[in-house]
């Protein structure tokens, strides 16, 4: 049974001390179980020729030293909240995919060293963005903002009603307007030559494509009242919009786009560009099993 728990990877770093102000800030909104899990491979060279266990007791002392080190800034940043500690032996990837079995949304840094081995989107990130069986939010650029709109992309794909729901959640519970980004290509007439699309003047197929949007919106719109929305259709690829409202935002939300048991390892161009480029933190929204998040 999944419980409302939040999972934050640290390794130490700046990005995973962004990463756990973000999650502690999440888990006080939530009245959630915040989790600090910190990954550890302890087979260094030297440590395969020891018979005893020095060396494996000197590497839980310094994850240990991590993740309490980890648990006090989570309480500076939000003193009421629950939390608890895990220091995992392992490859992180997986280790993290594991716990994200039993989390409602799993948080990141963009960047790993230390206990992530010192990979980068960070690798870990990107693999776990792209295959946790939860929603994940990778805490990158302007990673302590905690005012701007809330940015969600929509497309026509069947996940677009989840992410929108996602989305407008988020914004009530932070008292947030909400930047909703629809970008698509219009037909060109053969007798506009090389002119790029995004340069184009179509009011009439911007128009047709902001109604599809506003009768997405509609329901929403009459749950949630209380969000200002502003909606942009452009001609421009959705990463590179997306990335330009980073700039002013507090939140990106966009869907995955996994189907089925190999297209789950699957995020989509417009996630794993914001992964790389966003000005602020990045939330893949992503249903759960057992419930909706």
């Amino acid at each position: 049974m999944r419980t409302s728990q939040i999972v934050v990877g640290t390794d130490g770093t700046e990005s995973s001390r962004a990463a756990v102000e973000w999650a502690a800030r999440e888990a006080s909104r939530r009245q959630a179980l915040l989790r600090i899990v910190h990954v550890f491979d302890w087979e260094w060279a030297s440590a395969r020729y020891d018979t005893g266990s020095e060396y494996l007791d000197i590497a839980r002392q310094l994850a240990d030293a991590v993740t309490g080190a980890a648990m006090s800034h989570a309480r500076a940043v939000a003193p009421r909240i629950e939390v608890e500690t895990d220091a995992l032996i392992g490859n992180p990837v997986p280790r993290l995919l594991e716990v994200a079995e039993s989390a409602a949304l799993v948080v990141l840094g963009n960047r790993g060293r230390g206990g992530f081995a010192s990979l980068l989107l960070g690798s870990v990130s990107q693999q776990v963005a792209t295959h946790a069986p939860c929603p994940v939010v990778i805490v990158r650029g302007r990673g302590d903002v905690t005012d701007g709109p809330i940015a969600v992309g929509v497309d026509d794909t069947d996940a677009a009603d989840h992410v929108l729901r996602t989305a407008f959640q988020a914004a009530a519970e932070r008292d947030a307007d909400l930047a909703v980004v629809r970008t698509y290509l219009p037909p060109t007439p053969l007798w506009i030559g090389d002119v790029p699309a995004t340069l184009v003047d179509t009011p009439e197929e911007d128009a047709a494509e902001h109604a599809r949007v506003e009768s997405l919106l509609a329901g929403w719109r009459e749950k949630y009242p209380q969000v200002p929305v502003e909606v942009t259709v452009s001609h421009d690829s959705p990463a590179a919009v997306l990335v330009g409202v980073s700039h002013r935002a507090q939140l990106v939300i966009v869907g995955s786009h996994g189907r089925g048991a190999i297209a789950s390892a699957l995020l989509g161009s417009t996630g794993m560009q914001l992964l790389h480029h966003a000005d602020c933190p990045v939330w893949i929204a992503r249903t759960v099993k057992g419930g909706e998040s």
